[in-house]
């Protein structure tokens, strides 16, 4: 959930918004901004090296810089089949030309490794920028159940 940004910007399009993040710190402070504007983010501390994400729950599924590849099939499934939608962006290898940012290979994507993680989905966008962060940005929809 970070700070909740997203969080809160869907809860302003009037999505029902779940967050989750490791820190229940996290998850308190993005809660309460919603609050103080009258929206609702139900979030949960969670540490998806150790759980998984419900399936086909949700119409959309946002992550934002973070990758843990092993997720890739459990955020696939959990959004709704047929026609969930998961955006995903995080960093590319690079990002490391910046010199802010991560920089092991733990945590950056190869070129064209995104989209390959989508296979069996009906891709709507996909790109790979270098500026102002290098970054690989996807929106698939899920066109089945399996």
């Amino acid at each position: 959930m970070g700070r909740g940004r997203h969080a809160l910007a869907l809860a302003r399009a009037g999505f029902l918004t779940f967050g989750v993040d490791a820190r229940l710190e996290a998850v308190r402070e993005a809660s309460a901004r919603a609050r103080a504007e009258g929206l609702v983010v139900r979030g949960w501390c969670a540490d998806l090296t150790a759980g998984r994400l419900p399936s086909g729950m949700f119409d959309l599924v946002l992550v934002t810089r973070y990758l843990q590849r092993d997720l890739f099939p459990s955020i696939r499934a959990a959004s709704k089949a047929p026609g969930g939608v998961v955006v995903y962006e995080t960093f590319t290898v690079n990002q490391r030309r910046h010199g802010w940012g991560p920089t092991s290979p733990d945590h950056l994507l190869e070129p064209g490794e995104l989209a390959s993680h989508f296979t069996g989905c009906d891709v709507l966008f996909y790109e790979e920028v270098e500026a102002p962060a290098a970054v690989a940005r996807i929106v698939a929809r899920r066109t089945s159940v399996s």
